[in-house]
């Protein structure tokens, strides 16, 4: 579904290269994510993806077509969600909705249906302008599935969200996969990357560092040990065993029969951890 090879960027009156010579390809079906701290190229990279930047060089192919070369009927086909979201303030969230459904001509989602969706039902008939940073992602959310797009940009999809409705916005996502749809996500929100994306790009600088699944990077990078907690003459203690053979451990199954285990911890990496020393950067 997108394609991008050695992509360059320079912003207009810079000297400095935004981007330098991304390389990346995300089929159809996959939740795709883009990590890096603030000013890392994430969000560069997304606006020349949906078209809002040009002057690029390099390829982007989306749906097999390069970027530079669609039209309008292109925007029949995505739907983008940026982190901070414009909305018109004195209309109600569903006046929003109703407006934004009218620029396109295929099919259309009904508004209520998607209010409901994301729980904002009840504030269908609220001015926008009274509306929390969380219920305006939410309805962000909507107005990016309006139209039933092929292809989904998410800046920061669980920004500003409580617990509770950032749970639901990622069961979302993930039907919105499961429907067949492409999804690419930016995000610093390690957490979020390793319960949605099939696979995650570090980004620093301009510069895609790594491209990797979550799961199989923290196997990779983490270690091959377990830790466990146990109480000894009620003080809590804990000890680790190797990984490797550890069903044929005797020492290992000695003790958790003398020491009955209150947790028992596989020590993988986190995401987190993997990009400081990835990219020698943290996620400010």
């Amino acid at each position: 579904m997108i394609d991008v090879k050695g992509l360059q960027f320079t912003y207009p009156g810079q000297k400095e290269r935004t981007l330098h010579g991304l390389n990346f390809e995300i089929p159809r079906g996959e939740i795709f994510g883009f990590l890096g701290p603030s000013g890392a190229g994430k969000s560069t990279t997304q606006k020349l993806l949906i078209g809002v930047l040009k002057g690029y060089h390099g390829s982007i192919k989306v749906m097999d077509k390069e970027i530079r070369k669609m039209g309008p009927d292109y925007y029949e086909r995505i739907g983008v969600a940026f982190e901070f979201p414009n909305f018109y303030d004195k209309f109600s969230v569903l006046e929003n909705l109703k407006l934004f459904r009218s620029l396109y001509s295929g099919n259309i989602e009904e508004p209520m249906r998607l209010l409901e969706l994301v729980d904002l039902s009840d504030a269908a008939h609220m001015k926008v302008s009274q509306l929390s940073k969380g219920m305006k992602m939410r309805l962000n959310f909507c107005r990016a599935l309006l139209h039933d797009p092929d292809i989904l940009f998410l800046d920061e999809p669980t920004s500003g969200l409580d617990p509770v409705n950032a749970k639901k916005m990622k069961e979302m996502i993930l039907a919105k996969k499961a429907a067949g749809k492409t999804i690419l996500l930016t995000t610093h929100n390690m957490q979020a990357a390793e319960e949605l994306c099939d696979r995650v790009a570090f980004i620093v600088d301009g510069e895609i560092k790594l491209i990797d699944s979550p799961r199989d990077l923290k196997l990779r990078k983490g270690k091959k040990t377990i830790r466990i907690e146990y109480r000894r003459d009620s003080e809590l203690k804990e000890v680790v065993f190797p990984l490797g053979g550890i069903g044929e451990n005797d020492q290992f199954l000695r003790f958790i029969q003398e020491y009955p285990p209150e947790t028992i911890h596989s020590q993988e990496a986190t995401l987190e951890q993997i990009f400081i020393e990835v990219t020698g950067r943290q996620l400010l």
